[in-house]
């Protein structure tokens, strides 16, 4: 996949979002660029899933513990809303294990939707990371 990664966050530890678990989840955040397309960028993500073990769920918009779990949080400054592909990421702004990590890696970026920086994503949100 062409990727060219420019930044990395370093790897975060957080407790499950939106089901129980007793497992916690490694989290990172990385700035890239690409010559692909949001819909190819996903189509690339969607097949290293595959190739790692993920296994789709049956019901869409549940949770539950999973080998591997990419998505693409932003893309520039585009605003996408289709069956297959929402940018930005429409929780981004709801989950610590993604505020904190961005703050490393783009803390300038603005939220197209909410129209809001980062940092100040982060003032309001009361974020609590656990490493």
């Amino acid at each position: 996949m062409p990727l060219k990664i420019i930044k990395l966050s370093r790897i975060y530890k957080s407790k499950p979002w939106g089901f129980q678990s007793s497992n916690f989840f490694l989290n990172i955040i990385l700035l890239g660029e690409t010559s692909l397309s949001p819909w190819a960028l996903i189509f690339e993500i969607k097949k290293i899933e595959s190739k790692m073990g993920r296994k789709l769920l049956k019901r869409k918009n549940t949770y539950e513990d999973r080998i591997i779990d990419i998505d693409i949080i932003f893309y520039e400054d585009l605003i996408i809303d289709s069956k297959t592909l929402t940018i930005p990421h429409p929780y981004m702004h709801k989950r610590d294990f993604v505020i904190i990590p961005s703050l490393e890696v783009i803390s300038n970026w603005v939220h197209p939707i909410l129209k809001k920086p980062l940092i100040e994503i982060y003032k309001e949100s009361n974020c609590k990371i656990f490493e």
